[in-house]
């Protein structure tokens, strides 16, 4: 997360897993069930938003559940190393969108 220096970002345990905070608002939060993967969750806070809202991604990874909410499988350690610089890109992305 080296991306940001404005000291906003954060950390927190969210639904028993890592959560990544902008500014006190979750944002990018992991899912650690089921066992057979680990989910990235792309997110703007626990409840439904209804502005407008779009975002890209120019990679093909995250799966839509929402207009602004959307889910990476990471099912081994080798999905983050293939595409660690992606995902790093993904969430910094993210996070200023989300704002």
């Amino acid at each position: 997360m080296g991306y940001f220096s404005d000291g906003l970002l954060g950390e927190r345990v969210k639904w028993n897993a890592p959560s990544f905070t902008d500014d006190g608002d979750d944002r990018v939060t992991l899912r650690l069930q089921p066992k057979d993967r680990v989910e990235i969750i792309f997110h703007r806070g626990a409840k439904r938003r209804t502005d407008a809202f779009e975002f890209v991604d120019p990679y093909g990874l995250i799966e839509w559940a929402a207009p602004d909410r959307g889910v990476v499988a990471v099912p081994d350690p080798a999905f983050i190393e293939q595409h660690r610089a992606a995902l790093t890109e993904l969430v910094a992305a993210w996070i200023v969108a989300a704002r």
